[in-house]
């Protein structure tokens, strides 16, 4: 649960101190190369506009990669993900939010383009949704 706070802080959590200052840099070099805390504040204040404006993308499309790998690590880490398709869920998350990520300045749902930071989290379920029923699946299946 910490590394969904702060990628890094369920590493610190579970000992690995090293990986876990690597994946707290690479939180904070996106961050602040995204733009990403401004688009946060503006997307909370309800200037989706300004906030795709104020996002640089091809920074931002790394963070659904550190943040979801940092979850599972420590989700890993920590005893969880004993069969091998654990990883899905979150293979899936990320892959469906950076998807929301290159379309969050262009797609519109029920005439609303919903920005950097909400079209994205609206993707998180669908994607981690996927990745279950697939792990469940893989589970039967094999």
């Amino acid at each position: 649960m910490w590394s969904m706070a702060l990628p890094g802080f369920g590493q610190y959590l579970n000992g690995k101190y090293f990986k876990g200052t690597v994946l707290l840099i690479l939180e904070f070099l996106i961050h602040v190369q995204a733009n990403f805390n401004e688009a946060i504040i503006l997307s909370f204040r309800g200037d989706i506009s300004l906030a795709i404006q104020q996002t640089d993308y091809p920074w931002l499309m790394f963070y659904p990669c550190v943040y979801f790998f940092a979850m599972w690590d420590a989700f890993k880490d920590a005893g969880g993900g004993k069969d091998r398709y654990s990883f899905l869920p979150f293979m899936f998350g990320a892959y469906f939010v950076t998807v929301g990520v290159i379309y969050s300045s262009t797609l519109t749902i029920l005439g609303v383009v919903w920005g950097p930071v909400w079209l994205p989290m609206l993707f998180v379920l669908p994607g981690v949704v996927i990745g279950l029923v697939i792990r469940l699946s893989c589970k039967w299946i094999l």
